[in-house]
């Protein structure tokens, strides 16, 4: 026997938002390690980027594991949305309303907060892969990352225990200046391909400079790995009360959205099959919900206002 297409898709949605869930928590987790190791400025989190972006295969893990399970999950869901109502909003009577019923206003908010997602995490997506993202380059045998900051007196003691580099507008149009363009050396000779590295190099490292113009409130952050730049990336968004709001939202609609879905999770897929064992699982999700959102908002609210202030 064949089974129906809806029914195979209905649960390929289910499990891949259980998957997204076990990434939620990864990913809050780790991120408040920016915020809740007090005095240790943000080394847990700085190890847990490194380790990330050392991963072997990070493109396809990204890809297989990340950005397919969310495009399952968002298509299908959108289709959820497009075709479901809800029955907890008071209506004239032409449509069924219950809103004395808590199930009933959890899979409202569970329909609300999917557009609130869907719109927040591209955004989110967006501007942390690839609007300020770190840009890379390399000097001889070091490889260096590069962020725009706004500056703040906290940062340059901060930078100093972190061992990164700050730069001002006159010092990055030094830097580019110093690095001009320059004739690469003919033949082919092991002191003319030796030059051909440096000289490429040095434009490589002009590009990185070139391509983060500042203003006169703005500093360059060079640092020599990806975790340390990436930390300074996180506390220069929660520096901006829009952010602090944005962030806020979007932790607590996607950590409501998780653990009202790994609820139902457990009835789609007959794990909990009496009405004890749905309490018990509720209140269990629930209590996950909670600790998991507030990991989420101190990390939103501790990276900047507590932890990496100065």
């Amino acid at each position: 026997m064949t089974l129906p297409k809806a029914f195979v898709w209905r649960r390929l949605h289910s499990l891949t938002g259980i998957w997204l869930v076990l990434f939620l928590i990864i990913h809050l987790v780790a991120n408040s390690q920016a915020a809740l190791f007090f005095g240790e400025d943000g080394q847990g989190f700085i190890k847990a980027a490194n380790d990330i972006r050392n991963l072997p295969y990070l493109l396809a893990i990204e890809v297989g594991l990340l950005a397919i399970p969310f495009i399952i999950h968002i298509v299908w869901g959108i289709q959820y949305l497009m075709t479901s109502e809800s029955n907890s909003i008071s209506s004239d009577g032409s449509k069924p309303a219950l809103p004395e019923y808590p199930r009933n206003q959890a899979y409202t908010w569970q329909r609300i907060t999917s557009w609130i997602l869907l719109v927040l995490i591209t955004l989110h997506v967006v501007q942390m892969r690839f609007m300020e993202a770190p840009v890379s380059t390399q000097v001889g045998a070091q490889k260096y990352f590069v962020i725009r900051v706004h500056e703040d007196a906290g940062l340059f003691p901060l930078a100093e225990r972190l061992d990164v580099k700050l730069l001002n507008h006159r010092q990055a149009q030094q830097e580019i200046e110093n690095n001009a363009s320059k004739e690469l050396p003919e033949g082919n000779s092991a002191e003319a391909l030796v030059e051909k590295q440096r000289i490429s190099q040095e434009q490589n490292w002009k590009d990185a400079i070139s391509s983060l113009p500042l203003n006169d409130e703005q500093l360059l952050v060079i640092a020599k790995n990806f975790g340390t730049a990436e930390l300074l990336m996180v506390r220069e968004t929660f520096k901006m009360p829009l952010m602090l709001v944005l962030y806020t939202v979007l932790v607590l609609s996607a950590c409501f959205h998780a653990f009202n879905g790994l609820w139902t999770f457990c009835i789609t897929w007959g794990i909990t099959q009496s009405p004890d064992s749905q309490n018990k699982m509720r209140s269990f999700s629930t209590f996950l919900m909670c600790v998991i959102a507030f990991i989420g908002l101190a990390a939103i609210w501790g990276s900047y206002w507590i932890n990496l202030k100065q």
